[in-house]
């Protein structure tokens, strides 16, 4: 089922977006695996598109948030207000509550306000001055952002960085592909040409059956390793957390799952562990002064070619 339904997803999702498959594949599996994504890119790539085209895909609430310097925590998760009428102070929900919050150029907001999610990103719930609230199921958020060499973004910080299971860039199209890109412009593109094509009792079984696949012990000892390797390599100061590992375990589940099997294999790993793990990885900078690679995808490649993968 799995497999099937990635192939409806890809299939609806590429009536509006061009040549962005793997990336379509990745925000699947992580909702699968209940993790959050961060998609990296200049503007203009179709971030924002494929947000809003995911959620109609799968019949999902989808709220957007354009994260800009001056904006509020109560902006994000809401807050209490005065009613008039009866005279009492009410909780007012923000956009959190809904499926797919999209969180536009998170990196331009404070680094006050990109906390105010860490709750609702970990906890699944928002808590405002001792009143709590659960957020519904699913809850996933995309977030955006440009790269850092752009004016007028701020840093996201690690712990932020760490509650995202996943970073996907976004890098410009190939030719062929920018060339059907413009092409389809020629004529206006719709959102709602995206049909769904999956209920949210499917989508619960799917999350379901994604808790149902098996990882041997062999292969969490082979991650184990590499974890490890992370933390001894002295080109990183820091290496894949405990949680980041967590997350690798999830996702690899998820990705079997999409491929029809119940069972984790080493490629499931190799598959996604760039995705997962680089943006947790800090470089050495005393390292990289002296001429090792400044490039974590590189550093974690060779960590994954060295350990030894169950046979």
């Amino acid at each position: 089922m799995g497999a099937e339904v990635r192939d409806k997803v890809v299939k609806e999702i590429g009536k509006v977006v061009v040549g962005r498959e793997r990336e379509v594949d990745l925000l699947l599996m992580c909702l699968l695996a209940r993790g959050h994504v961060l998609l990296e890119g200049v503007p203009g790539v179709s971030k924002t598109l494929i947000a809003n085209a995911f959620s109609k895909c799968l019949g999902l609430q989808f709220k957007r948030v354009q994260f800009t310097p001056d904006i509020l925590p109560l902006d994000i998760i809401g807050g209490f207000v005065f009613n008039l009428k009866n005279r009492e102070f009410e909780f007012r929900r923000g956009p959190v509550f809904t499926n797919i919050l999209l969180a536009d150029e998170i990196n331009r907001a404070p680094p006050k306000v990109q906390s105010a999610l860490l709750e609702s990103m970990q906890e699944l719930q928002v808590t405002v001055e001792g009143h709590t609230e659960k957020l519904p199921f699913p809850f996933m958020v995309i977030a955006t952002q440009n790269p850092l060499e752009f004016e007028g973004v701020y840093p996201l910080p690690e712990g932020q960085l760490d509650r995202f299971m996943v970073k996907v860039s976004f890098r410009y199209p190939s030719r062929e592909v920018e060339s059907d890109i413009l092409k389809r412009n020629l004529t206006s593109i719709d959102v709602n040409d995206v049909e769904t094509v999956l209920s949210l009792d499917q989508l619960d079984a799917l999350v379901k059956q994604v808790n149902k696949v098996k990882v041997s012990d062999e292969v969490l000892a082979y991650l184990a390793r590499v974890a490890e390797a992370t933390r001894t390599e002295g080109a990183l100061v820091l290496g894949a957390s405990p949680r980041a590992m967590v997350q690798l375990v999830h996702c690899s589940r998820a990705r079997a799952l999409l491929d029809g099997r119940n069972y984790v294999t080493p490629a499931d790993i190799k598959s996604i562990a760039n995705d997962v793990l680089t943006h947790r990885l800090t470089i050495d900078r005393a390292a990289a002064l002296k001429g090792v690679s400044r490039n974590p995808e590189a550093i974690l490649t060779a960590i994954l070619d060295r350990v030894e993968p169950p046979r």
